[in-house]
């Protein structure tokens, strides 16, 4: 079964390993006995299904979810089940891949407009007089007493 990343780029259920482990939260006594706790392993440096550049993307981006070796790791306990887990493990993968391939539009550098560099610089000159006023009124009355 292949899994759909974006609509040219797709990863085969193969490259994926599966790990089952016991899950906290609620479940009664189902939680002590049963694996539903699912865990999906991708190692994105190895994968044929990307170019190296987008396997840096993802490196890069996902690189808190990501080991020294470059396996991606996905963790879902939220359901009872170890097949519904598994099922959002996978999706949440998928997502987690799509958003990291995105491409996001280089910054556009913009000029401030002269009225507000004006209205800042004449704040800053208001201000400084203001300071130099109390400063001055400060130290006459200083000598006073």
């Amino acid at each position: 079964m292949m899994i759909e990343i974006t609509s040219d780029i797709s990863i085969s259920e193969d490259e994926l390993v599966f790990k089952a482990s016991r899950s906290g939260g609620p479940g009664g006594q189902n939680v002590n006995k049963v694996n539903t706790r699912v865990t999906v392993f991708f190692d994105v440096t190895n994968c044929e299904g990307l170019s190296d550049a987008q396997k840096r993307r993802i490196l890069t981006r996902l690189a808190t979810r990501t080991d020294k070796n470059g396996l991606l790791r996905v963790v879902s306990q939220k359901y009872r089940t170890q097949k519904a887990n598994r099922r959002v493990a996978v999706e949440r993968l998928g997502q987690l891949l799509a958003d990291a391939l995105k491409t996001r539009p280089a910054r556009k550098k913009t000029k401030i407009p002269y009225a507000i560099n004006k209205r800042r610089l004449e704040e800053k000159r208001r201000r400084s007089l203001l300071k130099q006023q109390r400063a001055k009124r400060n130290l006459a009355e200083g000598f006073a007493d």
